[in-house]
């Protein structure tokens, strides 16, 4: 992958890793990922990441009414379930915004239509 597509990917991992309802599993499969940067393993580590992203995605709705639910303050703690659903509104809001084209590519490279382990570096 180019100099600039691994930086961008890199940032983004470490982002979603820093945020507080990160599940530990998504943390382990972005760290495994890092540590595989530049190895051999670098495509299996990004496939395993992804396919456990895949299993974390959420549409925005759904997210905002699950961290305003008795259940979502149960998982993500009172005060950081209202954390999650006010950066969900945030999110929804900026749709037609470049936020919104930037989670639209990522919605693209995480369904595999762009798979950069596949292509010749």
């Amino acid at each position: 992958m180019n100099q600039d597509v691994k930086d961008f990917t890199v940032q983004k991992v470490k982002e979603f890793m820093s945020v507080p309802y990160c599940c530990a599993e998504a943390k382990e499969a972005g760290q495994a990922f890092l540590d595989a940067l530049g190895t051999e393993q670098e495509a299996e580590k990004a496939k395993a990441l992804i396919a456990e992203l895949e299993l974390d995605i959420m549409p925005v709705d759904q997210l905002i009414g699950f961290a305003k639910s008795e259940a979502g303050a149960q998982v993500f703690g009172a005060e950081n379930a209202k954390n999650v659903a006010a950066h969900g509104e945030e999110i929804k809001a900026a749709q037609s915004t470049a936020t919104a084209r930037h989670v639209r590519r990522w919605r693209r490279f995480l369904r595999g239509k762009t798979r950069f382990w596949d292509r010749k570096h």
